[in-house]
Order: structure tokens, then C-alpha cells, then sequence
């Protein structure tokens, strides 16, 4: 969006993932503001100061995603747009390291699931030793509807998979959902 034009503001909560955006500007010579924070705490911008939020698969690290949904429809001025991308909840019901193991899909948790939180001692030891970032699932409902009570009218839906070697799940459904929504 940089190379188009656009002013952009790279918001993520992680310092190692903004200067990887800081290296990728400089190195392609774009400027871009860097903004450290909380997704679901958007209080460094002001009310309807973007037109555009881009919101990748981010949603899965925070435990409530209507707060981000609210968040976003404060900050967007009337008539800009939200593009999110989101997890399809079905991915969470299996361990996927297991399953590229043993060659088979076994559901494994109910859902909503959290990790660490709904991990048993054994993984959640693993999972500390790995400094794996928390993770949540979200219903469809809080994911999509969660716009909609936001105040967003969903004008776009779409879906999609990663290549077959990232998950057995690409063989029976879509693993990633976008949707465009717009304040209106």
C-alpha cells in the first residue's frame, strides 16, 4: 500500500514483527509509521482517522475480538473499510503436528479453545519451552457477526487454504475466511 501511495501505519503489538516492516520500508525506500500496541486498545488514533485497516489473521492472539471489531469501526472515518482475515474456527479442533504424524484428522479439542489455557500439563509444558505466543479460537459468530454489531455492513466473503503440506484440514475445508466490511 506504501508502494501505491498510501500513508501507512504498521500497528502490532510485537517489536520484532515491526522492525521486520522497518526493514522492509527502508530496504524498498517507503516510509511507513510504526506503532507499537494492544489491537484491542486502540486509543494512540483518533476517532475516523483511516479509511483503510488492513487486519490480517491477527485476531487469534487476543482473547476477545469484538473489542478489535469495535476498535477498528471508532477509527475508520465513514465509508472506510475494514479487510479482515480470520481463522476458520474448525482448524482449532485438531492438533495439527499429530496429525501430519500419523496421516489423519482426530478431533482433539472442543472449541472455543485457548492456548496455554486449554492445553493439558504435558503440552502446555512443551508449549512454555517453545515461547509459543497465547492463541485463541473464535466463533464465526464473533468473528463475522462481531462486525456487524461493530457497526460494519460485510460487503465482501471470502475463503481459502494454504498449500497441502501446511495442513491435512486443506483436504476438507477452507482454513482462512476474509471478509470486507464497511462503516457506513
Amino acid at each position: 500500500m506504501a508502494a501505491a501511495g498510501a500513508k501507512v501505519v504498521s500497528f502490532d503489538l510485537s517489536e520484532e514483527q515491526l522492525k521486520k516492516d522497518c526493514d522492509v520500508a527502508k530496504r524498498d525506500r517507503l516510509q511507513i509509521r510504526s506503532v507499537q500496541g494492544d489491537m484491542a486498545s486502540l486509543c494512540e488514533f483518533a476517532d475516523e482517522s483511516f479509511d483503510l485497516i488492513f487486519h490480517p489473521i491477527s485476531n487469534v492472539f487476543v482473547p476477545d475480538v469484538t473489542t478489535v471489531w469495535s476498535e477498528c469501526h471508532r477509527i475508520l472515518k465513514n465509508g472506510g473499510d475494514l479487510l479482515a482475515g480470520v481463522m476458520n474456527p474448525s482448524f482449532f479442533l485438531f492438533d495439527h503436528e499429530e496429525a501430519e504424524k500419523c496421516g489423519e484428522l482426530i478431533v482433539k479439542r472442543k472449541l472455543p479453545f485457548s492456548e496455554p489455557h486449554d492445553l493439558n500439563n504435558s503440552q502446555r509444558t512443551q508449549w512454555e519451552a517453545n515461547k509459543n505466543p497465547a492463541q485463541f479460537s473464535h466463533s464465526l459468530n464473533t468473528q463475522i457477526d462481531g462486525q456487524i454489531a461493530a457497526g460494519f455492513a460485510i460487503i465482501g466473503f471470502y475463503e481459502d487454504s494454504w498449500s497441502d503440506e501446511a495442513t491435512l484440514l486443506n483436504r476438507f475445508s477452507p482454513t482462512s475466511i476474509a471478509t470486507g466490511a464497511r462503516k457506513l
